[in-house]
């Protein structure tokens, strides 16, 4: 699974000032990460507004940024929810030929118990012909999916090769990586411990921040995964203010902000969701300006 090794990054979904889908912002940005150093593209997760996207524009999605990427980099789709029946149809009638993997959020709301995760991932793994990243993001999904359940599936489904591990939780990071089989990789899901989960053995981020900074982001991670703490903190360092930023209010309403200051695409998100504020915009503008 070399191929989700580095830097993955969650794509934002530009819109345009009537919140249809910006196509010609999208294929900017895609383009902007490929040719700056991001190793892999996630289509369609949180960080993509998934949850207000329709199917119409899912498909224009995937078709925009398969023919944007030509095949330079993997890509994965985002498959995931928490109605284990829809999620097994969709990967069983979905066009995946593009695809190199899906990415499989934990069911959410639904707060099931561990075996309940199992049972869930177990059928999701049946049903796909794609390799499986596991998406654990307990301050989204409203439950965690302890480390000895991820261990479990890592162990018996052969499909299942990483974890996205998002609970901003060190110690379950340790746990992961000190437990893990040989071949399963250990993703990191917060931008804030992503370096130190590579130097600690991990296998890269799929980060958020990385579409903006693809080329620092970038080369932080790949100092960690080549141990080089003092280079990869260098750089952790320089960006430790703008990843607060972009999770201070909500995501992905502050890495719009920013990818606005460069100029990639506008900050509108769909609603429950609402721009930055004011305060907010100020001190990414000034982080930009003077990065």
């Amino acid at each position: 699974m070399q191929k989700f090794i580095g830097t993955g990054v969650a794509l934002v979904t530009p819109f345009k000032d009537d919140l249809t889908v910006d196509v010609d912002a999208l294929i900017k940005l895609v383009n902007f990460n490929i040719e700056n150093g991001t190793n892999y593209l996630v289509i369609n997760g949180t960080t993509g507004e998934s949850g207000t996207i329709s199917e119409e524009e899912k498909l224009l999605i995937i078709d925009v940024i398969v023919k944007a990427n030509n095949k330079r980099v993997p890509l994965v789709l985002g498959v995931g929810g928490n109605n284990t029946l829809s999620v097994v149809k969709e990967l069983q009638t979905r066009d995946l030929s593009e695809m190199d993997g899906i990415l499989s959020v934990a069911p959410y709301y639904s707060k099931p118990t561990q075996e309940g995760f199992y049972q869930h991932y177990k059928a999701i793994s049946e049903a796909s012909k794609l390799p499986i990243i596991l998406y654990n993001v307990p301050g989204r999904t409203a439950k965690n999916m302890e480390p000895a359940t991820t261990l479990r599936l890592a162990k018996d489904f052969s499909n299942i090769v990483a974890v996205k591990e998002a609970g901003n939780n060190q110690q379950q990071y340790n746990t992961l990586l000190k437990d893990k089989p040989k071949d399963f990789l250990i993703i990191s899901g917060d931008d804030d411990l992503a370096l130190g989960v590579a130097l600690a053995g991990g296998s890269g981020v799929i980060s958020v921040i990385g579409q903006a900074f693809p080329k620092e982001f970038s080369t932080m991670i790949n100092h960690g995964l080549q141990g080089n703490n003092k280079e990869g903190y260098d750089i952790h360092f320089k960006m430790m203010d703008v990843v607060d930023y972009i999770f201070e209010e909500n995501n992905p309403e502050g890495i719009k902000t920013v990818l606005q200051e460069l100029d990639i695409c506008s900050n509108n998100v769909r609603l429950p969701l609402v721009k930055a504020s004011a305060e907010l915009e100020n001190k990414i503008a000034n982080y930009v300006a003077n990065f």
